[in-house]
């Protein structure tokens, strides 16, 4: 395994308890629970061991003892040096018995807190260690041979329990990054979702006030009829944006914020809204001819065209200010819904809306959302041509009415 693969495997060191060699660990209450079980399960084991001391001589218990107090209390330490604590306890359970409790200790503490290399390395170790101690100091009713497979088979069942403690921990760690990567795309996508449609409808109503506006300014003599029918459509599309504007504020805000209003959802234009968007185009002065040979479609599907449409006249409004402009929308169940609007190109420019092509690359992006492809681009007959198509299931029940 590699210094990358390492990285990779290895859990976090905040998740593992485990603060680093050297460094000082801060417990959490799970931590200390289990500290307390590790170092009653090393107490436990040591005074099991204590009645095989009976034939042992005086020094020899003396020392067991010594050696079976500092093992338990060692156990305190496991989390801050894991590998030095079970290399010890593992080299001193070569003559020792009263070690065995810290020993076994150790060897799990390391199988969960450090790479199979390491621990797999630690393992081997005690396994090796365990050769000696069944030649100086069998069991009595076992023998060397019986003390070494009792020995081997609490070794590896402590080692594969700890490897399978830090498996699961890898697992939770690793759905809770992707959950939280998750998370983020979704926001990422609520956010470029919320974007769309803030350009697509506020560019909408914007170029109709910078449309009556350049009205009112380069026609100042205009009957006092046109100048307040103008007017009328300046504080109705200004009234509109507001209102769209709050809409998406209030989608923006934390829900259930002290003091956040409720923020009515408006209906959502479909198919059948394009001759009024059509119309209060005609009405800012633009010329526009809609060839809608579509009754009914389905509701998504309709409000992706919509805003494909409206998107699409906003742009010959900014960029081909004056050009006759014309919507064809065709399509049927199993075929797909097309739209195609086309407008002249003029040699002049007239007064445009700034725009850096951000509506054609939205546009272009909803339609692959929506299953669908868009193509936009001068034609030969000298006129620009935004061209859409979208999937219709032959079979989708869903219809407006």
């Amino acid at each position: 395994m590699t210094g990358s693969d390492e990285y990779r495997w290895a859990l976090p060191s905040v998740l593992l308890g485990d603060g680093g060699a050297g460094r000082p660990v801060r417990r959490s209450t799970r931590d200390w629970f289990v500290d307390i079980v590790m170092f009653v399960l090393a107490c436990v084991l040591t005074l099991v061991t204590i009645p095989e001391l009976a034939d042992e001589p005086e020094p020899v218990i003396a020392l067991e003892q010594v050696a079976g107090v500092l093992g338990c209390l060692s156990v305190w330490l496991r989390r801050r040096w894991p590998v030095g604590f079970a290399v010890v306890t593992s080299v001193l359970s070569t003559y020792l018995e009263l070690v065995g409790g810290a020993a076994v200790v150790g060897l799990f503490t390391v199988a969960v807190h450090r790479p199979f290399k390491v621990s797999g390395s630690i393992a081997l170790l005690s396994v090796v260690t365990l050769l000696p101690y069944v030649f100086l100091r069998p069991d009595p009713e076992l023998g060397p041979l019986g003390t070494f497979v009792l020995g081997l088979a609490i070794m590896l069942t402590v080692f594969a329990w700890g490897v399978v403690v830090r498996a699961r921990r890898q697992l939770v760690w690793t759905l809770r990054q992707r959950a939280d990567i998750a998370a983020e795309e979704a926001k990422r996508l609520e956010r470029e979702r919320i974007a769309r449609e803030m350009h697509d409808v506020l560019a909408h109503r914007l170029s109709m006030l910078s449309l009556h506006a350049g009205a009112l300014e380069f026609r100042p003599d205009a009957p006092a009829e046109e100048i307040a029918r103008a007017a009328g459509a300046i504080r109705s599309s200004a009234h509109l944006a507001l209102q769209d504007l709050r809409e998406v504020i209030g989608v923006l805000r934390h829900p259930g914020s002290p003091g956040d209003e409720p923020v009515p959802e408006r209906p959502q234009p479909t198919l059948a809204d394009l001759p009024d968007l059509v119309a209060e185009c005609k009405q800012a002065g633009m010329d526009v001819r809609l060839d809608l040979a579509v009754g009914h479609a389905p509701e998504s599907l309709g409000r992706t065209l919509y805003r494909i449409v409206q998107e699409a006249l906003t742009n010959a409004r900014k960029h081909a200010d004056g050009a006759p402009a014309t919507v064809a929308v065709t399509g049927a169940p199993g075929e797909g819904l097309s739209a195609e609007v086309r407008n002249a190109l003029w040699p002049w420019s007239g007064s445009r809306i700034p725009g850096a092509g951000a509506g054609l690359i939205g546009l272009t992006e909803r339609a692959e959302l929506a299953g669908g492809r868009l193509e936009h681009g001068a034609t030969p007959e000298g006129d620009f041509l935004v061209r859409a198509w979208l999937p219709w299931p032959a079979d989708d029940p869903r219809e407006d009415a």
